[in-house]
């Protein structure tokens, strides 16, 4: 008798959660994270990065985000020497961390920028993410890092860090695809 509940009960937790794992793939991708376009320009002595981003969050993040969990997100761009016979060389690494919080007392979404420190506050969640959305002008290097006797090429990236959820939520981020708000690499052809 033991026996026959306990193999129930290993039934319905299987069931349980493969229903949740099937239910997360099933939303279809009405979410996720994509760079519609950048581009590096030569601006004086310096390249300048301007891009246009998508963010476009589930409704478990969102979820998360209106109970007070922030969500982290790394924009990275690199720029690469092409080589011949070895694996390509990187010239640049740049990170850009953003935070998005709402602050349920102040009925109020906060973009941060992690390396700056800049803080902006919005009344509606799409006002927050469009501003994640849009890098005008970044700087990436100066014009004296590359050699002009080699090719380069511009590498994106934005990168959703699961590892800064909460320890409850991490597993649920890993296992449902609800919690896939990465984009994939943008590449583009660096001109001198």
């Amino acid at each position: 008798m033991r026996k026959v509940r306990s193999s129930k009960f290993k039934f319905f937790l299987l069931s349980g959660l493969m229903c949740g794992l099937v239910s997360g793939f099933c939303y279809g991708q009405a979410f996720g994270v994509s760079i519609k376009k950048a581009e590096l320009t030569l601006s004086a002595d310096s390249y300048v990065l301007s891009a246009e981003m998508s963010y476009n969050l589930s409704e478990g993040a969102k979820d998360a985000l209106q109970s007070g969990v922030p969500l982290f997100w790394d924009v990275q761009i690199m720029i690469r020497q092409y080589r011949d016979f070895f694996w390509d060389k990187t010239i640049v690494d740049k990170i850009i961390r953003y935070r998005i919080q709402y602050h349920a007392l102040l009925n109020m979404y906060r973009v941060r920028n992690e390396g700056t420190g800049h803080v902006e506050n919005f009344s509606t969640l799409s006002a927050a993410l469009e501003l994640a959305s849009v890098l005008q002008n970044y700087p990436i290097m100066g014009k004296r890092t590359l050699n002009p006797e080699f090719s380069y090429y511009a590498e994106m990236k934005i990168i959703f860090d699961r590892e800064a959820l909460p320890l409850p939520l991490r597993p649920i981020a890993y296992l449902n695809s609800q919690w896939y708000l990465s984009s994939d690499k943008y590449l583009w052809p660096l001109t001198k």
